[in-house]
């Protein structure tokens, strides 16, 4: 039977990197995105908000033209262009909005470059067929539908919720990764068969968009976080993440909370990173 460990808001902290006098913009941390599409722009302005909001130093924007238009709308401090090639990125965000199915060739060709290089990846959605063999370190976020698909795809048998954990280690000794599977309790599982449960979150982050903030928050500590192992900064992400949905919702000590959106969740990172410092 697999031991898994319960991830706790001190544990959290540890991993919340104050900046000092010696920081700049680039040293804060890096994320670049290449989420979002025609059909789910919006994805890309979530996950950039987040990574702003979660204390990234610089983020940048790589996509198509029309999520790049919507992000400068909201997040004009970002850098939106193609050219990544002599540019610093510490952690990058993939795969959030977009669908494998509609994937271009060139598109495919341009994730598969991020794949091979060295700076760690958070995958999602769209971008999850494509990490078998990747040589960067990555971070998979599949909710269960995503999940039982790519287990699908790496030909594993199906499982079930009994052996949740079981399977995402499985997973992840296949592709040699780290797997976030998202749920009412987020499982972060490694190669090496550690498991951790984060249970901070709340039924109200049940809503379109809030993935993608979740994405948005990895990458932002990841990038601030070098050192750390990617199974820690994950349960980070999905604590912050958890709490961040429970002080939008107003779902704190034992109050049943209300209705939120993704952005809500966003815009409700600082106040939950202040609160952890504290």
């Amino acid at each position: 039977m697999i031991e898994v460990r319960e991830w706790t808001r001190g544990d959290t902290a540890r991993l919340l990197r104050v900046p000092t006098s010696d920081d700049d913009k680039y040293s804060r941390g890096v994320v670049a995105l290449r989420t979002g599409s025609d059909t789910y722009p919006g994805a890309a302005v979530l996950g950039t908000e987040a990574a702003w909001r979660t204390g990234a130093g610089f983020v940048r924007y790589v996509g198509g033209q029309r999520a790049g238009d919507a992000v400068l709308a909201r997040r004009p401090e970002t850098v939106v262009g193609t050219d990544t090639g002599r540019s610093r990125v510490d952690a990058w965000v993939i795969g959030s909005g977009t669908d494998a199915d509609s994937r271009t060739d060139a598109e495919t060709a341009a994730l598969r470059e991020i794949l091979a290089g060295t700076a760690r990846v958070v995958v999602d959605a769209g971008a999850l067929d494509l990490t078998l063999g990747s040589r960067a370190p990555v971070l998979l976020t599949p909710h269960a539908k995503e999940f039982a698909s790519l287990r699908t795809t790496l030909r594993l048998p199906a499982s079930d919720d009994e052996h949740r954990a079981e399977a995402a280690v499985e997973v992840a000794a296949v592709l040699g990764a780290t797997v976030l599977l998202k749920g009412a309790a987020t499982l972060i599982a490694d190669a090496d068969g550690q498991v951790i449960e984060v249970a901070s979150g709340t039924a109200w982050l049940a809503t379109a968009g809030t993935g993608d903030v979740l994405g948005g928050v990895l990458g932002a500590l990841l990038a601030a976080n070098p050192h750390a192992a990617d199974a820690e900064v994950a349960a980070a992400g999905a604590w912050l993440h958890g709490y961040a949905g429970r002080l939008a919702a107003g779902a704190i000590e034992g109050t049943p909370g209300h209705p939120i959106v993704a952005l809500d969740v966003a815009h409700a990172l600082p106040h939950a990173i202040a609160d952890l410092l504290a």
